[in-house]
């Protein structure tokens, strides 16, 4: 597996490639805790090119998903899932916890424009 980052504006692109299984979605939990700890709440995290995901990678998102939307206007968006992973979201009822973009571009605009997390997530 191949994780880059790269900050555009105020929001952190994560992209991954490869296979996200147990011993490697480690790795992504490090690198999405890595940019919260660095103010970075807004995270993007590019899918296109992640040809398997385990559980633990999945868990990895969705503990990003809740640290970053503790945090004033911070929410984790996925862009250009295949159609595996995106089947995979949805049987784990992810699909719900996560707006997902078609395009790089897309998340980053919505990220941008993302209400505050105080309005999207409840109680």
């Amino acid at each position: 597996m191949e994780i880059t980052t790269q900050e555009i504006k105020h929001i952190e692109l994560i992209t991954v490639k490869g296979r996200v299984d147990s011993v490697e979605a480690v790795r992504l939990a490090k690198a999405l805790e890595s940019a919260g700890r660095r103010g970075k709440h807004k995270i993007v995290v590019d899918m296109s090119e992640v040809e398997y995901m385990s559980s633990a990678g999945f868990r990895a998102l969705g503990d990003a998903q809740r640290n970053s939307q503790r945090q004033q206007r911070g929410e984790v968006i996925l862009a250009r899932v295949p159609a595996s992973i995106h089947e995979a979201l949805e049987l784990v009822g992810f699909t719900e916890y996560f707006h997902i973009e078609d395009s790089v571009p897309a998340a980053l605009t919505f990220a941008e424009n993302s209400p505050t997390s105080d309005s999207s997530v409840p109680g």
